[in-house]
């Protein structure tokens, strides 16, 4: 498996993450993602190269994307806290195909391994505050629960994080370029 960063040209594809993955999670009884989420933020992130798609091969349909920044969301992590050095794990999903193959995990484990590369001292992310079954993944991946936000306005309030550390991800990254611009 390979992992390239994303391109204008896969915001489409992006976009299909988006609602292949709130049409599976509603099956499952939760809300997680049923509310489109703006395409111009994912391709302003798509821009700044944080965002990058794994593939079986460079010609092959995106197996899986998620997006790896320092942008800490304020609503779920203090001021103290955003000023740590940390990275943010967002948009994680993997298409249903490869769905219990461990390409999640091994995603994560990459984006520990770069955090620590980069010489963040945490990888961090939220989770849907509702969705306790996803917050059990993360839990079991390492991620030690932070808090939970329970402010109605804020539907991704649980707050985890782990710390960043180099391992061994399997992904053939010799295909990652710096972002145009």
């Amino acid at each position: 498996m390979i992992l390239v960063r994303a391109e204008e040209a896969d915001l489409p594809r992006l976009l299909k993450f988006r609602t292949d993955a709130s049409a599976w999670l509603s099956e499952l009884g939760t809300d997680q993602w049923a509310k489109p989420f703006p395409a111009s933020h994912i391709l302003a992130s798509v821009l700044r190269g944080e965002v990058y798609l794994a593939k079986e091969h460079l010609e092959k349909d995106a197996a899986a994307t998620i997006t790896l920044d320092r942008d800490a969301d304020l609503s779920v992590w203090t001021p103290a806290e955003a000023a740590e050095d940390a990275m943010y794990v967002h948009k994680l999903a993997v298409d249903r195909a490869y769905a219990g193959t461990g390409l999640g995990t091994q995603l994560l484990d990459w984006a520990g391994h770069e955090a620590a590369r980069q010489g963040a001292r945490f990888l961090r992310l939220d989770a849907w505050t509702t969705n306790s079954r996803l917050q059990a993944y993360y839990v079991a991946r390492g991620f030690t629960h932070v808090r939970t936000n329970t402010d109605a306005l804020v539907v991704s309030g649980w707050a985890a994080q782990r710390p960043s550390r180099h391992a061994e991800h399997g992904f053939d990254v010799r295909h990652l370029e710096q972002p145009n611009g």
